[in-house]
């Protein structure tokens, strides 16, 4: 089954484009925040803070069922945690989907972003029943942390793997993850008829106009990867 997420646009925040979404498998320039179309890899590629980011988004998920406590991370320590970006959280049972809910925007400390998203994925996407408390242990949790989203100019800019997208057109939208054409193996054009399918366009849409599409990087990681399981 392919994977799929809802995005969310800024937590707390109003509808839009900022509203949580789902994605397949969902900024400004001040200080603290991800520049448009800025490769996040070297803000969130050290290890010991995305593994701050997987345990913590892990830790909020469980204290949901149990009493676990989740201390508020060092900002000092790990500034990075306290930017502003937007963030999906994936949640898989046996490599298949148990949940994605994301944030394309983020207004608050990435930490807080990704951790709302996570009891969003765990308990409120729309197409699944709340995760139960005897499944957490077979649960795994993948985050990506998003660059800002940036308008692209023509479809030969979309570089397959580096980029996700993001669709706006006749009031409807949708979303799909960098990770979701290599993952499924898809080419450009495929990929571009997965986007309309998931905006609820026909496949073969992008052939008849040239859409305007926006572009987003994303920095991934696991419990896996993190060795946190």
């Amino acid at each position: 089954r392919r994977k799929a997420c809802h995005v969310r646009g800024k937590p707390g925040g109003a509808a839009g484009l900022h509203r949580r979404q789902g994605c397949h498998k969902g900024l400004c320039d001040g200080p603290g925040k991800v520049q448009a179309g800025r490769d996040v890899q070297h803000m969130f590629g050290e290890g010991r803070e995305n593994k701050g980011h997987v345990g913590y988004a892990s830790f909020h998920v469980k204290k949901e069922y149990e009493n676990v406590q989740v201390e508020v991370p060092d900002y000092e320590v790990h500034p990075v945690l306290k930017s502003h970006a937007g963030a999906f959280v994936t949640l898989t049972e046996h490599k298949q989907l148990r949940g994605c809910i994301g944030y394309i925007i983020g207004d608050q400390p990435v930490f807080k972003t990704v951790c709302e998203a996570a009891i969003q994925a765990a308990q409120y996407d729309p197409r699944f029943s709340p995760v139960r408390h005897a499944e957490l242990k077979e649960i795994s949790l993948e985050i990506s942390i998003l660059s800002e989203p940036f308008p692209l100019n023509s479809y030969d800019e979309i570089e397959l793997g580096k980029h996700g997208l993001i669709l706006e057109e006749k009031g409807r939208h949708g979303l799909l993850l960098p990770q979701v054409p290599v993952e499924h193996k898809l080419n450009k054009e495929q990929y571009l008829d997965a986007i309309c399918q998931k905006s609820g366009l026909p496949r073969s849409y992008w052939r008849e106009k040239e859409l305007k599409l926006k572009a987003f990087t994303a920095t991934v990681f696991s419990e896996e990867e993190m060795e946190l399981k």
